[in-house]
């Protein structure tokens, strides 16, 4: 008898597409002489299968305030992207830091969380005080911390931006069709958090409307995700009080699906977490699908790579996975699977010590210990 599954009588079917065999460019299926030979035959086809749109490499980048919070130095900036509304983001570095150096950098990648009115102000804190809205989901997710400001505090240059459809990139109601609005508002001035609540309700059913769209025009949602964190990785690379050479990124959530698209395909950044995002594209053929965004998904690739060897195109860079084990979006022995398949391509890489993946007790959550090991993770690979 079939298992229960999204799909019915069609889940064996569905899933005995993607198989458990290693994909067609799997490092795993024996294909390739070397890990540099899988990389750039690997690298090429994920790139296809994304259709990601062009961006400028570094665009002009302004400073809207700075000043210091809380023992940080702490500058608002914004920049335009060829479509879409300016981007905000937010530079978070120690106040006593040296004028003359260089510091690591990492670009904080903020969570999905069902939030879209806010984007940096999530996980960041700047001179403004955190909306109620915010508040409740750090307490929730994050152990009540602003964790990009607790990272600052190790000695990092912390960049985060708002992405798209998040923050002050996010869809005004006000601008789409009177036919998808179905009553709802943009929030007004007060920003209450009812109307926060309202407007992120109809933003998760306007998904997949624009995930549509997206793919109608030529394009996918996590190409665009990747491109516009590429633009923001520039911006930092470029700022003289950044060392280039030690760059990492991560995130919780959408954010760490940030991080496996970005880490796996920029070598810009030498180290990267991983929270609350890595599972098989099986996984989410028969179970878990539901639970997660449009923005996951890149049509055709599954038949080449599984979802963690994206990720694992970064190897032997450092890549750190934390785990939630009753996290109700991903299944354990799922997690267990993509593991197993990140550990044999860092052996493949000849580098097993540098990826890890660890298991923490409770729900979906970047909670004060996983921080702690995210960021001794960094400063093992590139403060220290």
């Amino acid at each position: 008898m079939q298992e229960m599954n999204l799909i019915g009588a069609y889940g064996d079917w569905a899933a005995g597409l993607v198989g458990r065999a290693p994909g067609a460019l799997s490092l795993r299926s024996g294909k390739f002489a070397d890990i540099d030979e899988w990389r750039r035959h690997a690298c090429g086809r994920v790139w296809d299968c994304l259709a990601a749109p062009d961006l400028p490499d570094l665009p002009s980048v302004r400073t809207e305030w700075s000043g210091t919070v809380d023992g940080l130095h702490v500058e608002q900036l914004s920049w335009q992207l060829p479509y879409g509304p300016p981007t905000s983001a937010v530079l978070l570095k120690p106040a006593d830091a040296n004028p003359g150096a260089r510091l690591p950098g990492v670009l904080a990648l903020h969570d999905h969380g069902g939030i879209k009115y806010f984007g940096w102000r999530k996980i960041a804190q700047g001179d403004v005080p955190a909306h109620p809205v915010i508040v409740e989901h750090r307490d929730d997710d994050y152990g009540g911390k602003a964790w990009a400001n607790e990272l600052a505090r190790r000695g990092y240059a912390v960049l985060v931006h708002d992405t798209f459809a998040f923050g002050s990139r996010r869809v005004r109601v006000a601008e789409v069709s009177e036919t998808i609005r179905r009553g709802a508002q943009d929030p007004g001035p007060d920003e209450t958090s009812e109307e926060i609540t309202a407007y992120n309700r109809w933003t998760g059913d306007h998904e997949h409307i624009l995930a549509k769209s997206l793919f109608s025009a030529g394009t996918t949602w996590p190409a665009v995700y990747l491109r516009e964190d590429q633009v923001a990785l520039s911006v930092l690379c470029a700022r003289p009080d950044v060392d280039a050479a030690r760059i990492g990124c991560g995130g919780l959530s959408g954010g760490g699906l940030r991080t496996v698209y970005l880490a796996g395909l920029d070598d810009r950044v030498r180290c990267c977490f991983c929270a609350g995002f890595l599972t098989t594209w099986r996984d989410l053929v028969l179970t878990k699908n539901y639970t997660h965004t449009w923005m996951t998904y890149t049509p055709l690739l599954p038949r080449d790579l599984d979802f963690p060897e994206i990720l694992g195109l970064r190897a032997p860079a450092p890549s750190l996975v934390l785990h939630s084990t009753e996290d109700p979006l991903f299944t354990n022995t799922e997690v267990d699977v993509s593991e197993e398949i990140l550990a044999d391509v860092y052996r493949r890489a000849g580098a097993p010590e540098a990826f890890r993946l660890a298991r923490y007790p409770g729900g979906h959550k970047l909670d004060v210990p996983m921080q702690k090991e995210a960021f001794d993770w960094l400063d093992r690979w590139i403060r220290d």
